[in-house]
Protein backbone atom coordinates (compact mmCIF):
# COMPACT_ATOMS: atom_id res chain seq x y z
CA UNK A 1 0.00 0.00 0.00
CA UNK A 2 1.01 3.27 -0.81
CA UNK A 3 0.12 5.99 1.48
CA UNK A 4 0.48 9.90 0.91
CA UNK A 5 0.57 11.95 3.72
CA UNK A 6 -1.48 15.09 1.43
CA UNK A 7 -0.77 18.17 3.93
CA UNK A 8 -0.30 21.81 4.12
CA UNK A 9 3.15 23.29 3.81
CA UNK A 10 5.17 24.55 6.87
CA UNK A 11 8.59 24.57 8.13
CA UNK A 12 9.80 21.61 9.31
CA UNK A 13 12.49 22.98 11.64
CA UNK A 14 9.74 25.72 13.30
CA UNK A 15 7.04 25.65 16.07
CA UNK A 16 3.75 24.41 15.16
CA UNK A 17 1.41 27.35 13.52
CA UNK A 18 -2.30 27.65 12.66
CA UNK A 19 -0.87 30.44 9.91
CA UNK A 20 0.52 27.98 7.97
CA UNK A 21 -2.03 26.56 5.36
CA UNK A 22 0.46 27.05 1.83
CA UNK A 23 -0.94 24.51 -0.44
CA UNK A 24 1.00 25.52 -3.85
CA UNK A 25 2.41 21.88 -4.20
CA UNK A 26 -1.26 20.53 -4.73
CA UNK A 27 -0.39 21.42 -8.37
CA UNK A 28 2.19 18.58 -8.54
CA UNK A 29 -0.65 15.92 -7.90
CA UNK A 30 -1.82 15.15 -10.90
CA UNK A 31 1.73 14.40 -12.29
CA UNK A 32 2.06 12.17 -9.41
CA UNK A 33 -1.57 10.43 -9.53
CA UNK A 34 -0.84 9.90 -13.50
CA UNK A 35 3.04 8.63 -12.56
CA UNK A 36 1.30 5.65 -10.38
CA UNK A 37 -1.14 4.98 -12.60
CA UNK A 38 1.47 4.35 -15.37
CA UNK A 39 2.76 2.07 -12.81
CA UNK A 40 -0.06 0.22 -12.05
CA UNK A 41 0.25 1.78 -8.13
CA UNK A 42 -2.93 2.93 -6.46
CA UNK A 43 -2.41 5.60 -4.31
CA UNK A 44 -3.76 6.48 -0.88
CA UNK A 45 -3.78 9.98 0.12
CA UNK A 46 -4.35 10.74 3.54
CA UNK A 47 -5.95 14.60 3.68
CA UNK A 48 -5.87 16.79 5.91
CA UNK A 49 -7.63 20.21 6.22
CA UNK A 50 -5.90 22.63 4.30
CA UNK A 51 -5.99 19.74 1.16
CA UNK A 52 -9.45 19.04 1.76
CA UNK A 53 -10.20 23.10 1.06
CA UNK A 54 -8.41 23.44 -1.72
CA UNK A 55 -10.86 23.52 -4.49
CA UNK A 56 -7.68 22.82 -6.62
CA UNK A 57 -6.70 19.73 -4.32
CA UNK A 58 -10.43 18.37 -5.50
CA UNK A 59 -10.07 18.98 -9.00
CA UNK A 60 -6.77 17.04 -9.33
CA UNK A 61 -8.11 14.06 -7.51
CA UNK A 62 -11.37 13.53 -7.63
CA UNK A 63 -11.34 12.67 -11.19
CA UNK A 64 -8.87 9.66 -10.47
CA UNK A 65 -10.50 8.93 -6.69
CA UNK A 66 -14.24 8.77 -8.45
CA UNK A 67 -12.68 6.44 -11.01
CA UNK A 68 -11.23 3.99 -8.25
CA UNK A 69 -7.61 4.72 -9.27
CA UNK A 70 -7.21 6.52 -6.00
CA UNK A 71 -8.16 6.65 -2.20
CA UNK A 72 -8.93 9.45 -0.15
CA UNK A 73 -8.22 9.20 3.18
CA UNK A 74 -7.99 11.36 6.84
CA UNK A 75 -4.68 12.63 8.31
CA UNK A 76 -5.31 14.79 11.00
CA UNK A 77 -3.39 18.00 11.92
CA UNK A 78 -4.68 19.37 14.67
CA UNK A 79 -3.18 22.65 14.65
CA UNK A 80 -5.16 23.36 11.68
CA UNK A 81 -8.23 21.66 11.55
CA UNK A 82 -11.57 23.09 12.98
CA UNK A 83 -12.29 23.88 15.61
CA UNK A 84 -9.38 25.74 16.62
CA UNK A 85 -9.88 25.41 20.14
CA UNK A 86 -7.08 24.31 21.85
CA UNK A 87 -3.41 25.55 22.47
CA UNK A 88 -1.07 25.28 20.14
CA UNK A 89 1.85 23.36 21.17
CA UNK A 90 3.96 20.06 20.47
CA UNK A 91 1.89 18.40 23.10
CA UNK A 92 -1.33 18.85 21.38
CA UNK A 93 0.23 18.67 17.80
CA UNK A 94 -0.71 14.77 18.77
CA UNK A 95 -4.15 14.54 18.07
CA UNK A 96 -4.62 11.84 20.85
CA UNK A 97 -3.63 14.20 23.12
CA UNK A 98 -6.50 16.43 22.89
CA UNK A 99 -9.77 16.24 25.09
CA UNK A 100 -11.73 13.17 23.52
CA UNK A 101 -14.66 15.28 22.68
CA UNK A 102 -12.39 17.73 20.74
CA UNK A 103 -10.41 15.25 18.99
CA UNK A 104 -14.29 13.52 18.14
CA UNK A 105 -15.31 17.07 16.58
CA UNK A 106 -11.65 17.83 14.33
CA UNK A 107 -11.69 14.15 12.83
CA UNK A 108 -15.89 15.03 12.23
CA UNK A 109 -15.38 17.96 10.43
CA UNK A 110 -12.35 16.64 8.39
CA UNK A 111 -14.43 13.72 7.46
CA UNK A 112 -17.16 15.81 6.36
CA UNK A 113 -15.20 18.10 4.16
CA UNK A 114 -13.35 15.62 2.52
CA UNK A 115 -16.89 13.85 1.57
CA UNK A 116 -17.38 17.64 0.32
CA UNK A 117 -14.16 17.98 -1.89
CA UNK A 118 -13.82 14.91 -3.37
CA UNK A 119 -17.19 13.05 -3.56
CA UNK A 120 -16.73 10.26 -1.09
CA UNK A 121 -16.66 9.06 2.63
CA UNK A 122 -13.63 8.43 3.41
CA UNK A 123 -12.71 4.85 5.27
CA UNK A 124 -9.11 5.01 6.99
CA UNK A 125 -7.57 7.32 9.04
CA UNK A 126 -4.10 8.06 10.12
CA UNK A 127 -3.03 10.72 12.74
CA UNK A 128 -1.34 13.47 12.02
CA UNK A 129 2.27 12.65 13.71
CA UNK A 130 0.87 9.30 13.94
CA UNK A 131 -0.56 11.03 17.20
CA UNK A 132 -3.14 8.78 18.24
CA UNK A 133 -4.75 8.23 22.04
CA UNK A 134 -6.54 6.19 24.39
CA UNK A 135 -9.75 7.16 22.53
CA UNK A 136 -8.75 7.62 18.58
CA UNK A 137 -10.45 4.46 18.15
CA UNK A 138 -13.72 4.64 19.78
CA UNK A 139 -14.46 7.80 17.75
CA UNK A 140 -13.12 6.55 14.47
CA UNK A 141 -15.50 3.41 14.47
CA UNK A 142 -18.23 5.99 15.89
CA UNK A 143 -17.77 8.12 12.25
CA UNK A 144 -17.35 4.74 10.12
CA UNK A 145 -14.13 5.02 9.99
CA UNK A 146 -12.86 1.22 9.23
CA UNK A 147 -9.34 1.36 8.68
CA UNK A 148 -6.43 2.66 11.21
CA UNK A 149 -2.93 3.73 9.53
CA UNK A 150 -1.36 5.67 12.60
CA UNK A 151 1.15 3.23 13.91
CA UNK A 152 4.71 3.78 13.12
CA UNK A 153 6.22 0.24 14.07
CA UNK A 154 9.56 0.95 15.71
CA UNK A 155 9.37 4.75 16.44
CA UNK A 156 8.82 6.48 19.89
CA UNK A 157 7.25 10.11 19.78
CA UNK A 158 6.71 9.94 23.91
CA UNK A 159 9.84 12.62 24.36
CA UNK A 160 7.85 14.79 22.82
CA UNK A 161 4.34 13.75 24.67
CA UNK A 162 3.42 11.53 21.64
CA UNK A 163 3.23 7.45 21.48
CA UNK A 164 5.45 5.20 21.74
CA UNK A 165 5.45 2.28 19.16
CA UNK A 166 8.55 0.87 19.53
CA UNK A 167 7.07 -2.64 20.65
CA UNK A 168 3.84 -2.46 18.09
CA UNK A 169 3.88 -5.26 15.56
CA UNK A 170 4.38 -4.75 11.69
CA UNK A 171 1.55 -7.45 10.67
CA UNK A 172 -1.69 -5.45 10.77
CA UNK A 173 -4.39 -6.35 13.14
CA UNK A 174 -7.41 -5.90 14.65
CA UNK A 175 -7.55 -2.66 17.75
CA UNK A 176 -8.20 -4.23 20.98
CA UNK A 177 -11.53 -3.56 22.39
CA UNK A 178 -13.06 -2.55 19.01
CA UNK A 179 -14.63 -5.91 18.54
CA UNK A 180 -12.25 -6.56 15.36
CA UNK A 181 -14.03 -3.47 13.69
CA UNK A 182 -11.01 -1.39 13.70
CA UNK A 183 -8.12 -2.69 11.26
CA UNK A 184 -4.54 -1.43 12.11
CA UNK A 185 -2.16 -1.30 9.15
CA UNK A 186 1.30 -0.14 10.59
CA UNK A 187 3.28 1.41 8.81
CA UNK A 188 6.49 -0.61 7.88
CA UNK A 189 10.03 0.11 8.98
CA UNK A 190 12.23 -2.98 9.94
CA UNK A 191 15.52 -3.22 12.05
CA UNK A 192 18.37 -4.88 9.39
CA UNK A 193 21.76 -5.72 10.07
CA UNK A 194 23.64 -8.79 12.33
CA UNK A 195 21.85 -7.59 15.53
CA UNK A 196 18.52 -7.12 14.07
CA UNK A 197 16.84 -9.93 16.02
CA UNK A 198 18.42 -7.91 19.16
CA UNK A 199 16.94 -4.12 17.30
CA UNK A 200 14.15 -4.00 20.27
CA UNK A 201 16.49 -4.10 22.59
CA UNK A 202 19.50 -2.15 21.01
CA UNK A 203 18.22 0.68 19.37
CA UNK A 204 15.80 2.51 22.20
CA UNK A 205 18.77 2.58 24.23
CA UNK A 206 21.01 4.78 21.54
CA UNK A 207 18.10 7.86 20.86
CA UNK A 208 20.26 10.07 22.40
CA UNK A 209 23.62 8.89 20.38
CA UNK A 210 23.03 9.34 17.10
CA UNK A 211 26.66 8.46 15.77
CA UNK A 212 26.43 5.43 17.42
CA UNK A 213 23.36 4.40 15.59
CA UNK A 214 25.30 5.37 12.15
CA UNK A 215 28.35 3.79 13.51
CA UNK A 216 26.12 0.38 13.92
CA UNK A 217 24.71 0.84 10.56
CA UNK A 218 27.61 1.73 8.52
CA UNK A 219 28.92 -1.72 10.26
CA UNK A 220 26.16 -3.47 9.14
CA UNK A 221 25.21 -4.59 12.72
CA UNK A 222 21.96 -2.44 13.41
CA UNK A 223 19.62 -0.26 11.04
CA UNK A 224 15.99 0.66 11.54
CA UNK A 225 14.75 1.01 7.72
CA UNK A 226 11.18 3.01 7.58
CA UNK A 227 9.61 2.55 3.94
CA UNK A 228 9.74 5.99 2.42
CA UNK A 229 11.99 8.06 0.01
CA UNK A 230 12.21 10.74 2.66
CA UNK A 231 15.90 9.88 4.21
CA UNK A 232 15.79 6.19 3.07
CA UNK A 233 17.95 5.39 0.08
CA UNK A 234 17.06 2.44 -2.88
CA UNK A 235 19.59 0.13 -1.23
CA UNK A 236 18.30 0.44 2.03
CA UNK A 237 14.54 0.38 1.54
CA UNK A 238 15.15 -2.96 -0.84
CA UNK A 239 16.95 -4.54 2.17
CA UNK A 240 14.16 -3.31 4.28
CA UNK A 241 11.86 -4.80 1.97
CA UNK A 242 13.64 -8.53 1.81
CA UNK A 243 13.79 -8.49 5.67
CA UNK A 244 10.04 -7.63 5.55
CA UNK A 245 9.41 -10.91 2.84
CA UNK A 246 11.26 -13.13 5.22
CA UNK A 247 9.48 -12.32 8.17
CA UNK A 248 6.38 -12.59 6.47
CA UNK A 249 4.92 -9.70 7.11
CA UNK A 250 1.70 -9.80 5.16
CA UNK A 251 1.19 -6.27 3.94
CA UNK A 252 4.07 -3.41 3.07
CA UNK A 253 2.72 0.11 4.36
CA UNK A 254 4.94 2.80 2.30
CA UNK A 255 4.45 6.48 3.05
CA UNK A 256 5.57 10.33 2.27
CA UNK A 257 4.42 13.58 2.47
CA UNK A 258 3.13 15.47 -0.68
CA UNK A 259 5.01 18.65 -0.09
CA UNK A 260 7.95 16.69 -1.22
CA UNK A 261 6.35 16.40 -4.57
CA UNK A 262 7.54 20.39 -4.83
CA UNK A 263 11.12 21.45 -4.21
CA UNK A 264 11.49 23.49 -1.00
CA UNK A 265 8.73 22.30 1.11
CA UNK A 266 10.44 19.76 2.93
CA UNK A 267 14.30 18.48 3.84
CA UNK A 268 14.36 15.76 1.28
CA UNK A 269 13.59 17.82 -1.91
CA UNK A 270 15.30 21.28 -2.13
CA UNK A 271 16.02 21.03 -6.11
CA UNK A 272 14.30 19.68 -9.29
CA UNK A 273 17.34 16.79 -8.97
CA UNK A 274 16.20 15.97 -5.67
CA UNK A 275 12.54 15.50 -7.45
CA UNK A 276 13.67 13.61 -10.29
CA UNK A 277 15.50 11.21 -7.76
CA UNK A 278 11.70 10.66 -5.36
CA UNK A 279 10.35 9.36 -8.60
CA UNK A 280 13.40 7.26 -9.71
CA UNK A 281 13.28 5.83 -6.02
CA UNK A 282 9.61 4.91 -6.25
CA UNK A 283 10.75 3.51 -10.21
CA UNK A 284 12.83 1.06 -8.52
CA UNK A 285 11.04 0.01 -5.69
CA UNK A 286 7.77 -0.37 -8.15
CA UNK A 287 9.89 -2.69 -10.09
CA UNK A 288 11.48 -4.73 -7.25
CA UNK A 289 7.93 -5.30 -5.87
CA UNK A 290 6.48 -6.31 -8.87
CA UNK A 291 9.83 -8.82 -9.68
CA UNK A 292 8.74 -9.87 -6.11
CA UNK A 293 4.74 -10.61 -7.60
CA UNK A 294 3.78 -8.40 -4.92
CA UNK A 295 0.34 -6.39 -5.91
CA UNK A 296 -0.26 -3.18 -5.01
CA UNK A 297 -3.27 -2.79 -2.23
CA UNK A 298 -6.00 -0.38 -2.03
CA UNK A 299 -8.58 0.26 0.82
CA UNK A 300 -11.17 -1.57 -1.77
CA UNK A 301 -8.98 -4.67 -1.25
CA UNK A 302 -8.10 -4.34 1.80
CA UNK A 303 -12.06 -3.99 2.83
CA UNK A 304 -13.06 -6.79 0.10
CA UNK A 305 -10.85 -9.49 1.78
CA UNK A 306 -10.13 -8.22 5.09
CA UNK A 307 -13.21 -6.52 6.89
CA UNK A 308 -16.12 -8.21 5.69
Amino acid sequence: MLTVDAEEEFDWSGPFRRENQGTAHVTRLGKFQTFCENEGVHPVYLVDYPIAASQLAGEMLRPAVTAGRADIGIQLHPWVSPPLEEEVNIANSFAGNLPADLEYEKISRLRDKIEETFGTAPLIYRAGRYGTGPRTAHSLRKLGIAIDTSVRSLFDYSAEGGPDYRRHPLHPYWVEGEERQLLELPLTSVFWGMLRRQGQLIYPRLWRIPRARGALATLGLLERIPLTPEGVSVEEALRGIDIAIDDGVPLLNFSFHSPSLQPGHTPYVRTEGDLDRLYDWWRAIFAYLRGHQIRNASVADIMRNVIR
